[in-house]
């Protein structure tokens, strides 16, 4: 695995972790929080910036569906962070205290709203390069060959962290996070970093095994195509 690869996937495990720990607002407090916001900024700006030679690509060669869909994703994802961050701005009371506005009740709607859709859609961001990064793990681990058994075992996995996560989707009252605006929160009573850092994890791997798979079957359902049509 070269550099880049290794910074790339280390940059987008730093945000994963840092944008799950903005989420937990209520047990890390306003300062951490906002702290882990300004951190998160800065590896969003690194990942952009490594990534750069993608936005080259957008206008280059033919769109199918799959495409489209995929650059439709990354798009939604860029825009949704892009509204996390900068309408943390007029909102910050500890990091940024000098940016006031009169009203902040809309800054603050957009900010908890697009952040629930930006935790998402960074999960099917990194569903759609699931493939790819299990591949740069393998490398990196030394794993060349397959084996049945273990390839049962991480599938198995995957649907018992699917079942968790749906389960931790309606426990969490997700559903109504991402259309409504609860300016006191819902929180799971008694609840802990541990307990919450697992279960949304849960909810993420929803998005990442349900995307993973979901694209394995398309691309593998058209090769099926393209050789009927070939025979």
């Amino acid at each position: 695995m070269n550099v880049k690869m290794l910074l790339k996937l280390t940059n987008d495990l730093a945000m994963t972790i840092l944008l799950l720990l903005a989420m937990a607002y209520q047990i890390t407090g306003n300062t951490m929080h906002e702290l882990v916001g300004a951190s998160l900024f800065v590896l969003f700006v690194l990942h952009n910036i490594l990534n750069r030679r993608w936005y080259k690509t957008i206008i280059k060669g033919r769109y199918n569906l799959l495409r489209f869909l995929k650059v439709s994703i990354n798009l939604l994802f860029l825009f949704t962070m892009t509204a996390v961050l900068f309408s943390a701005l007029p909102i910050s009371q500890d990091v940024f205290p000098f940016i006031t506005v009169n009203n902040d009740m809309l800054f603050r709607q957009i900010h908890v709203i697009t952040a629930y859709w930006g935790l998402i859609l960074m999960s099917i961001h990194i569903g759609l390069s699931w493939g790819m990064i299990v591949n740069a793990v393998r490398k990196m681990t030394g794993i060349t060959g397959t084996n049945r058994i273990r390839t049962l075992c991480l599938r198995l996995l995957a649907v018992l962290i699917v079942v968790y996560g749906i389960r931790n989707s309606f426990e969490r009252n997700l559903g109504s996070k991402l259309t409504v605006y609860d300016p006191f929160g819902f929180w799971v009573s008694n609840d802990s970093s541990l307990r919450f850092l697992i279960e949304y994890l849960s909810v993420v791997g929803i998005y990442i095994f349900g995307t993973h798979y979901t694209l394995k079957f398309i691309q593998k359902h058209s090769k099926y195509k393209r050789s009927m049509r070939g025979q």
